[in-house]
C-alpha cells in the first residue's frame, strides 16, 4: 500500500515536471524573436527615411536648376556684337592664255569681320536671328596674267545681311549649346585697290563686284557670365555665290552676348 503511494506521488510529479517544460518551451522561443523582430522594422523604418531625404534632396536640385535655367534663358531678345574670322576664296585665278578660261586658282584669304545680331526668342529655346556682318582682308594674286600691274595683295571685303532660325538644343545654367542657320545676301567688293576698275580686279583672278547669295550653317555655344550677360562663340561654315559658282569657307564667330526683355 505505501509502495503504491510513492509510485502515485512520482508519477504526479513526473507529469506536473513535463507539463512546465511544455509550457515554458513557446515562451522561451518567442521572446528572443520579439527583439530581432523590432529591430528589423525599426532597420527598414530608417532606410525609408533615409530614402525620402534623398528623394526631397534631389527635388530642390532639380527645382534650383530649372529656376536658374529659366533665369538665364527666359529672356525675349538675345543683343550680340563681336568679331569674326574667315578662310575664303577670293576668286577664280586669272586668264593664263588666250583660249583658257582661268589660271590656277587663287590662295583663300585671311578675312577678318565685326558681327552684330539680334535673336528674338518665342520660348528659352527657340527664336529667330537677324545678323549683319563686314568681312575684310587680302588677296594674294601672283600668279595673275596682267604684265603691267604691280598689285600682288589687293584688298577684298564682303557686307552681309542673314536671318533665320535659332534652336537651343542643350541647356545648362552656366552654358547653352545652339543651332542656327541663317541666309540672305553679301555684296563683295574686290576692286577698292584696283581704282574701282571691275577689268582689271577681274583679269587680277578676284571675283566680280556684286550682290549674291549667302547663307551660314553654325553652333553658338555660350557661358554665362551673369543670367544677362554671356560670352559666345560660334564655328560656322559660311556660302556665297560670287562668279555664279559656290564658294564653301570655313571660320567663326566671337562675342558678348546681352539678354533682355524678360518674358
Amino acid at each position: 500500500m505505501s509502495s503504491s503511494r510513492r509510485l502515485a506521488l512520482l508519477l504526479a510529479l513526473t507529469f506536473a515536471a513535463v507539463t512546465a517544460a511544455v509550457a515554458q518551451s513557446p515562451t522561451s522561443s518567442s521572446n528572443p524573436a520579439a527583439p530581432d523582430q523590432a529591430q528589423a522594422g525599426q532597420t527598414a523604418g530608417e532606410a525609408q527615411g533615409q530614402l525620402s531625404v534623398q528623394a526631397r534632396i534631389r527635388a530642390r536640385r532639380a527645382q534650383r536648376r530649372a529656376a536658374a535655367i529659366h533665369e538665364a534663358y527666359a529672356h525675349h531678345y538675345d543683343a550680340y556684337a563681336g568679331m569674326g574670322y574667315l578662310r575664303f576664296e577670293p576668286g577664280p585665278g586669272s586668264p593664263a592664255s588666250p583660249g583658257v578660261a582661268h589660271g590656277p586658282a587663287l590662295e583663300r584669304a585671311h578675312e577678318y569681320a565685326w558681327n552684330v545680331g539680334l535673336t528674338r526668342y518665342y520660348s528659352e529655346r527657340m527664336g529667330v536671328t537677324v545678323d549683319g556682318r563686314g568681312y575684310y582682308g587680302t588677296a594674294y594674286v601672283y600668279n595673275n596674267g596682267v604684265t603691267n600691274s604691280a598689285i600682288t595683295n589687293p584688298a577684298i571685303s564682303q557686307y552681309a545681311a542673314l536671318i533665320g532660325p535659332t534652336y537651343r538644343f542643350y541647356l545648362q545654367p552656366k552654358y547653352s549649346i545652339s543651332g542656327r542657320v541663317l541666309g540672305g545676301f553679301t555684296y563683295g567688293n574686290f576692286s577698292g585697290d584696283t581704282n574701282h576698275s571691275t577689268t582689271l580686279s577681274t583679269d587680277l583672278g578676284l571675283w566680280p563686284n556684286g550682290s549674291v547669295f549667302a547663307a551660314s550653317a553654325s553652333i553658338p555655344v555660350e557661358y554665362n557670365l551673369t543670367p544677362k550677360v554671356g560670352l559666345r562663340v560660334a564655328p560656322e561654315f559660311y556660302m556665297t555665290g560670287f562668279g555664279a559658282t559656290e564658294q564653301k569657307s570655313l571660320g567663326f564667330t566671337i562675342g558678348m552676348v546681352y539678354r533682355l526683355g524678360k518674358q
